[in-house]
């Protein structure tokens, strides 16, 4: 979820995978559903796959990359996703051991100084494991720090809406997170300025400008915007109008992803983001595994991600498992097997 563009634009680069499910047919009421047995099966392999990956510290793809390391990331002291990558974990039942614990707080790099990305993903990652941000004492630290604070109190004029988008999921996932006085944004105030940046497609991008509109972005606001919980006009209409642009832009496929040179571009991990928006409302949540959005649709968006999963766990085309595994286990559990809910992913409280 936390990422900004570049790191997206340079994920889904290298993911370029082509049609993740051939065209049998162009009736839309042929779309093919995840079942429920291939669904228990893949969540299986994804779960033992990231366990695997958290014991030995590695990110999946290589064998001496990390996860937490504060060599590697010096800036964060985790690889980007991470924060999603432990938010999946917990929402497949995995109970985060002290020695889990221990390895995160003992890498993670965030302090007063932190960027609010970084908050962000913070917040979100240690609430995963079962560690209050709210009072977050780093290692060697002597004062515990509010990052929750910390992160209200950063400015949001100069983000992107990526970073806008992280930073409102972060403050609205636990409704015992009080904004603080001398705060430089509240929830409904940033709802408000990412609402405005909606662009005439409908869409969002991570520079404002329609030319850039993608997917990604567009689910990330979407469900940022929905976790707001703000009733001001302008917000809801615009969470309406983004996933209106989602609807239109699926591919044929069922899957999500971004068009380069003309040519489509789908990959797991824009259509989990895509998943999480759809989630978002219960008209829209039909769409995920129970029919098609459009005709000559082949699959729907459950059994488009699925697809990419392998039978050891690992995602074809991952360009970072860490972030492969997160999103993609995070939008399995935003479907929860089919029953509709309205308290999204993120939120903890």
């Amino acid at each position: 979820m936390f990422k900004n563009k570049v790191i997206a634009v340079s994920l889904t680069t290298v993911m370029a995978l082509g049609a993740v499910v051939p065209m049998v047919d162009a009736n839309a009421a042929s779309v093919k559903v995840a079942s429920k047995s291939s669904q228990k099966s893949k969540q299986k392999a994804l779960y033992t796959y990231a366990k695997k990956m958290l014991k030995q510290n590695k990110d999946g793809l290589s064998s001496k990359a990390k996860i937490f390391s504060k060599s590697a990331f010096p800036t964060t002291g985790a690889a980007s996703g991470y924060s999603d990558f432990l938010l999946g974990l917990k929402k497949q039942g995995y109970k985060f051991t002290s020695a889990n614990k221990k390895l995160v707080k003992k890498n993670l790099v965030v302090s007063s100084k932190s960027d609010p990305a970084t908050l962000a993903n913070a917040i979100i990652g240690l609430q995963a494991i079962g560690v209050n941000p709210t009072k977050y004492t780093s290692a060697g630290a002597k004062k515990s720090l509010n990052l929750v604070s910390t992160l209200y109190k950063t400015s949001m004029s100069k983000q992107t809406v990526n970073v806008q988008s992280a930073a409102l999921v972060a403050v609205s996932s636990n409704k015992t997170f009080k904004q603080p006085s001398k705060a430089k944004f509240s929830k409904s105030s940033l709802s408000l300025k990412i609402a405005k940046n909606k662009q005439s497609n409908n869409g969002w991008a991570y520079n404002n400008t329609a030319a850039s509109v993608d997917s990604d972005t567009t689910s990330t606001v979407v469900n940022a915007l929905t976790m707001s919980k703000s009733k001001n006009k302008t917000v809801t209409a615009a969470t309406k109008a983004g996933r209106s642009y989602l609807k239109k832009h699926i591919y044929k496929s069922g899957a999500f992803g971004y068009t380069y040179a003309g040519k489509e571009n789908p990959n797991a991990n824009s259509t989990a983001e895509g998943i999480l928006a759809l989630a978002t409302n219960k008209t829209a949540f039909s769409f995920i595994n129970k029919k098609a959005i459009k005709s000559g649709q082949t699959a729907t968006p459950l059994k488009a991600m699925f697809s990419y999963v392998k039978s050891d766990g690992s995602i074809k085309g991952a360009y970072s498992m860490v972030l492969a595994y997160g999103q993609v286990s995070v939008a399995t559990n935003a479907y929860h097997n089919g029953s509709y809910t309205s308290k999204l992913a993120y939120t903890f409280k």
